[in-house]
């Protein structure tokens, strides 16, 4: 049996869109026709196991049909067990998800001996950033005086280890990807700014840098249902569509298409008009 594809989303300061990213790159995978497994890391606020939750209930209540993952929930109450227990409970749920094509992880915002043994497995790892120098910091350090790039971060030294571990282990490489998410109409100079620093800090550490999503309303109205911009169609529209949902189709597509998570799906937008 072929090894799975292992996809992670991982940074270490919530507020960047972490799991509703992860939850469209799950559904994308669903909707290539993959058979897909997630795991829900952050077992205090599981965004993830319930974003998957919500989807499981509109669809039952609105007779509605679109592919669901194979999820591997651990137990809320491991916020507070041995790390020892912690880490044998997620070889357990690893160990199931390997029958699938593809393992979706969600990893806390924090670095815990669980994120760590995550990103050691994967094969991608995904960090969204806010076009921020506040979220930068996540990355890598700027000097205050002329804002030069000084060092790359804890975080990108976590990756950078795991990427080596992995390399070493398996022979394989970890491709890590950094997408810029929430993206302003304005604010064209800081945009700048940050991109010469992100930019920089890819050659240094080597990372690729995706392409960026704009902060839509519908890709944060979707998320309570449990769907995602793929899974808008004549027959699964929980929220009114426009010109407006095309345009995020076709950007979330991009970003896909970059990551190697095969097509953004969905039946014709505006024949359900």
């Amino acid at each position: 049996m072929a090894e799975p594809k292992v996809g992670v989303i991982g940074r270490e300061r919530g507020g960047a869109g972490k799991s509703a990213l992860g939850s469209d790159g799950g559904t994308s995978w669903l909707r290539a026709g993959a058979r897909v497994s997630v795991i829900d890391l952050d077992v205090r606020q599981q965004s993830m196991g319930h974003f998957f939750a919500h989807r499981r209930a509109w669809l039952t209540a609105n007779s509605a049909t679109a592919p669901m993952p194979i999820e591997h929930p651990l137990e809320a109450t491991l916020a507070k067990a041995p790390e020892e227990e912690v880490l044998g409970r997620f070889d357990a749920a690893f160990a199931e998800a390997e029958a699938s094509d593809f393992v979706l992880i969600d990893t806390p915002g924090a670095d815990t001996a669980l994120s760590r043994s995550a990103h050691n497995r994967a094969d991608l790892i995904v960090t969204p950033m806010n076009d921020s120098f506040v979220d930068f910091d996540t990355l890598g350090v700027i000097d205050p005086v002329t804002l030069e790039l000084k060092r790359p971060s804890l975080y990108s030294e976590t990756v950078w280890n795991s990427r080596k571990l992995r390399a070493a282990g398996s022979g394989r490489s970890i491709d890590w990807v950094v997408l810029r998410n929430r993206l302003a109409p304005t604010e064209a100079r800081n945009r700048k700014r940050v991109d010469e620093r992100v930019q920089a800090l890819s050659r240094r550490v080597g990372f690729r840098i995706g392409p960026g999503l704009r902060d839509r309303v519908i890709y944060r109205e979707l998320f309570p249902f449990g769907l995602t911009i793929a899974d808008l169609s004549p027959t699964i529209k929980p929220v009114a569509m426009s010109l407006q949902h095309v345009a995020a189709r076709q950007e979330l597509r991009a970003v896909m298409g970059a990551l190697g998570l095969g097509e953004v799906g969905g039946g014709e937008l505006l024949a359900a008009q």
